[in-house]
């Protein structure tokens, strides 16, 4: 009987489980179809300023994307040690740098459009994938998917993966590297992003 009802039980969990995938992904794909349609593609295609141009991306990041959990993530187990005068400098400084990363790399999508090529499940339970392509002058699309997280009902990208290449992914290898080999551990690291931020 014990075995019976936690077959059940299971069964009913993961049926509830997919359902709410389901509803996850159906938000996170219109929340992402509308970031890019009134974000990026208007921003990119925009006869404005690179400064205004700036500004409104600035916007768009806070508004949209999740900076703060991204930069735990990137930080590893760094983020644990860290004081929080050096968290709060951190996220400040990988704020701005993203920015002007990103704002910059997605002016090479400036006359094109996002195509939607639906969603896959993540190994957490409050993210999904939203996959999607440019189509290009040359050559195949240029495929962009979106990690989206949902909080309290509201929706967050927390990564973003342009052929293969995750925002994430890579600034954490970059990052814990950097941190491993300066004799100024966090600090240096900071005191570099700002560097580069000049």
């Amino acid at each position: 009987m014990k075995k019976l009802f936690a077959f059940l039980f299971a069964g009913l969990f993961m049926f509830g489980a997919e359902a709410n995938a389901a509803v996850n992904a159906a938000k996170a794909e219109q929340f992402i179809k509308d970031v890019t349609k009134q974000g990026i593609e208007e921003l990119v295609n925009s006869d404005i300023s690179e400064s205004e141009k700036r500004a409104r991306f600035t916007k768009l990041f806070n508004q949209d994307l999740d900076l703060d959990f991204i930069g735990k993530f990137v930080l590893g187990r760094y983020w644990r040690t860290a004081t929080q005068k050096q968290r709060d400098e951190f996220i400040d400084v990988y704020r701005k740098l993203n920015v002007q990363t990103w704002s910059e790399r997605f002016n090479d999508f400036k006359g094109k459009h996002f195509e939607f090529l639906g969603t896959e499940n993540s190994k957490s339970p409050d993210q999904v994938f939203v996959n999607s392509q440019v189509p290009m002058q040359e050559g195949k699309p240029a495929s962009v998917k979106w990690r989206v997280k949902e909080t309290d009902g509201n929706m967050h990208i927390v990564d973003i993966i342009i052929e293969n290449v995750s925002l994430a992914q890579t600034s954490r290898s970059e990052y814990t590297s950097y941190i491993q080999k300066s004799p100024n551990g966090i600090d240096g690291l900071i005191a570099d992003l700002k560097a580069k931020l000049k």
